[in-house]
């Protein structure tokens, strides 16, 4: 697993324009880009899926392990894992400290969109 640079991931973090694209089923055309809420925790990035794992993008997601986001301006190659559940708790609470106020932050901490965390890391290149 590659790691986000500490300025990459300081910049993503500070932002609220992250917009997802999976590969489509053939592995190498990116899906259309979703905009979706993003939190980071240790370092590391997250998101979560409004209609829980139903979600067309999160099942692209799982499927195909990759495509690309677009967050703070740039363009990044990813992968896409399930998130480790033993990190729930501490996702829900980056969700409520970056969406406080907001009237969809109670749905986003609940079971459905918890059960579709994905956690996003930079792909290698070669």
């Amino acid at each position: 697993m590659t790691a986000w640079s500490t300025p990459g991931i300081t910049r993503i973090a500070a932002t609220d324009d992250l917009h997802i694209a999976p590969f489509r089923a053939d592995g190498s055309t990116y899906g259309t880009p979703t905009w979706i809420w993003s939190v980071v925790v240790d370092g590391r990035l997250f998101v979560r899926a409004w209609n829980g794992t139903r979600s067309r993008w999160y099942q692209s997601a799982i499927a195909q392990r990759g495509g690309r986001i677009t967050a703070a301006g740039d363009t990044f190659e990813v992968t896409f894992a399930p998130a480790d559940s033993a990190l729930e708790g501490q996702i829900d609470t980056a969700y409520r400290r970056k969406y406080d106020g907001s009237s969809y932050l109670p749905p986003m901490v609940a079971a459905g969109p918890q059960a579709a965390t994905i956690e996003i890391t930079p792909r290698a290149t070669a």
